[in-house]
């Protein structure tokens, strides 16, 4: 079936059921099956990375006098201004270099979840330009957000480490202000999960788990390098995502089944549930929100759920519309491009006699899809900026992570394994 109306569909309530499984199993081949018309790729990568949150209004914790200035405001006083100038004018010099903070265009950036580094890769090389090294950032590092200047924000269980990406170096680490216990590791581990830079990279919004509670958005000044404000948001939030303007910063709650809507200016904040399938089963349940990307054409929020249900959210609004989806099988990590291409991992089945096994999703914008198999279990994918490639990195929440990136020729559907760090979540590319 070639999935294309988004059908009204009431946000919680009872379960409903499933969406039978269409089509033949894959055997795990990595030639991609085709369900209706190839996606239409172009160029021009917007990246997604990891992660969210939800909650209902809650206390707001801000210092006014620290809260960075609007967007419109002057970025830094006329002497660093002054600055800024005359390093600018020395960088004109040397105009193959790359922007303070940036590596070689194309080098990949992967949080290793089951260490303590970032690790760095060349993808055109065989064994994935090994040589490029790691960085110590702190323990288990989550999502990654990546700055226009090419510095590297990541979520670690002991605060939002800063990265040089040209000198690879960690520059700070700033703390949470929210109490997450003792520092741990682990899928269930206390710490930041989802981040995501405002559009003029003034502020790092980052999702704090909190274990056995709800969860906090921390946000952070990047010129300051210190929290400036905490707003509650859902349990768990895996992904943290940004509108096209910056007013509005979305978290979503994996195990809240929501997304909390924030309010840039104001830090006041809205939930919306998402629940295709109902709330039935609570902390147990396998079909609830992962990650979230917005749609460039009009800044809906795409949840993909079980490779059957594509929920678009209005976040004005609160409503929810369901498309459906092909892949019939877990689904975790999402990125869109900027023609509005979705690509989707599938992690794996949650009833193997049901589902079908790994793969990515890449639906084009009308809502045709083709589904890639891949081997073995993934969490999150980044796309090159041509959009011909996707990099999927194989650390996976759950057990049965590897250690590595599965590089997928988007046009071919030929995909080739790397590997690289250790247990590889969020992934950016420079």
């Amino acid at each position: 079936m070639t999935p294309r109306a988004e059908e009204a569909y009431p946000s919680g309530g009872a379960a409903a059921p499933r969406l039978p499984s269409t089509g033949p199993r894959r055997t795990g081949r990595s030639r991609p099956r085709v369900r209706g018309r190839s996606a239409v790729l172009t160029a021009a990568l917007l990246l997604v990375v990891t992660l969210a949150g939800c909650a209902a209004d809650g206390e707001v914790r801000a210092s006014p006098s620290e809260v960075s200035p609007p967007s419109d405001a002057p970025s830094a006083p006329s002497d660093a201004s002054s600055a800024a100038s005359d390093a600018s004018s020395a960088a004109s010099d040397a105009p193959s270099a790359p922007p303070a903070g940036r590596g070689p265009a194309g080098t990949l950036v992967v949080a290793d979840f089951g260490a303590d580094t970032v690790t760095f890769l060349d993808p055109s090389e065989p064994d994935g330009g090994s040589a490029l090294g790691s960085v110590e950032v702190g323990t288990a590092p989550y999502g990654i957000a990546l700055g226009d200047d090419g510095t590297a924000w990541v979520a670690t269980a002991e605060g939002v480490a800063v990265v040089d990406t040209t000198t690879r170096e960690r520059t700070a680490l700033i703390p949470y202000e929210t109490d997450t216990g003792p520092v741990t590791t682990g899928e269930y581990r206390g710490g930041g999960m989802g981040i995501t830079l405002s559009p003029d990279g003034r502020r790092a919004y980052v999702g704090v788990n909190v274990p056995g509670g709800d969860g906090v958005l921390e946000v952070v000044d990047t010129r300051l390098r210190e929290v400036i404000a905490t707003v509650p948001v859902g349990r768990r939030p895996f992904d943290v995502d940004i509108s096209r303007d910056g007013r509005h910063v979305y978290a979503t709650g994996h195990d809240s089944f929501d997304v909390t809507v924030v309010d840039a200016s104001t830090w006041k904040s809205r939930r919306i549930e998402v629940a295709p399938y109902g709330t039935e089963g609570g902390l147990g349940s396998w079909l609830k929100p992962h990650y979230a990307a917005v749609r460039p054409s009009d800044g809906a929020l795409l949840l993909p759920f079980e490779g059957e249900r594509l929920a678009v959210v209005e976040p004005d609004t609160g409503r929810t519309r369901i498309a459906r989806m092909t892949a019939d099988t877990h689904q975790h990590g999402v990125a869109v491009t900027a023609d509005g291409t979705l690509y989707v991992v599938g992690t794996g089945p949650i009833d193997p006699a049901e589902d079908e096994g790994p793969s990515l999703t890449v639906r084009a914008p009308g809502g045709d899809e083709r589904v890639i198999p891949l081997d073995g279990p993934h969490e999150d994918v980044a796309v090159s900026a041509d959009g011909r490639t996707a990099y999927v990195s194989g650390g996976f929440t759950r057990d049965g992570y590897w250690n590595g990136l599965s590089v997928v020729d988007v046009t071919s559907g030929e995909v080739t394994r790397l590997l690289v760090g250790e247990r590889p979540l969020g992934i950016a590319v420079l």
